[in-house]
């Protein structure tokens, strides 16, 4: 007998109480998450960014890209962050470009997953736990930062206007978070 295998995410069983929030919340599971490391000023950088068809950004906790994006983590780290499947891809390319220089490339596909909050009352939900300041004039579209959210370290980026954010966490702590955006998305001030 053959035992098959069922890829499932963290938050894989929560899309009806996410439905039910009265909140846009929601899980993209099984996002390409790739670490790469590099000296931002070699021209491995700018290498690994052509061959990825995106600039490895030097601004700090600033984000380039789209479906496949480069998140700032460091003056000589980012995560390069895509579509389900594309990790095989990111990592040879970025493999291919950084050559015999010193740095490296790390898939960390799994140690991590995304819950994306759009919408009028983001913002506001956000900020029930999270000492950053969010406001547009601070952090808007293409933003990103290493902080916490309900005790919970994540990195969060906002990626759309409406407002739209990604909040990439930790799988093991991902059903905490889920917990606490649930009950901020619920509680009034």
């Amino acid at each position: 007998m053959t035992a098959s295998l069922l890829r499932t995410s963290p938050l894989g069983e929560r899309e009806a109480e996410f439905a039910a929030s009265g909140m846009d919340i929601r899980e993209a599971g099984f996002r390409a998450m790739v670490n790469v490391r590099v000296d931002s000023a070699s021209a491995a950088a700018d290498a690994i960014g052509i061959a990825l068809g995106v600039p490895l950004p030097v601004v700090p906790n600033t984000v380039c890209g789209g479906e496949r994006a480069a998140v700032w983590l460091g003056p000589d780290e980012w995560l390069i962050y895509g579509a389900d499947g594309d990790t095989p891809r990111i990592t040879a390319l970025a493999t291919e470009a950084l050559g015999p220089v010193s740095g490296s490339v790390l898939d960390l596909s799994a140690n991590r997953t995304t819950i994306e909050i759009s919408g009028a009352r983001a913002r506001e939900v956000l900020a029930k736990g999270c000492a950053l300041d969010l406001h547009p004039r601070v952090f808007g579209e293409g933003h990103c930062a290493q902080t916490l959210i309900g005790k919970t370290q994540v990195l969060l980026w906002q990626y759309g206007n409406a407002p739209d954010y990604r909040i990439l966490v930790r799988a093991s702590f991902a059903n905490y978070l889920a917990d606490w955006l649930l009950d901020a998305a619920a509680s009034g001030w």
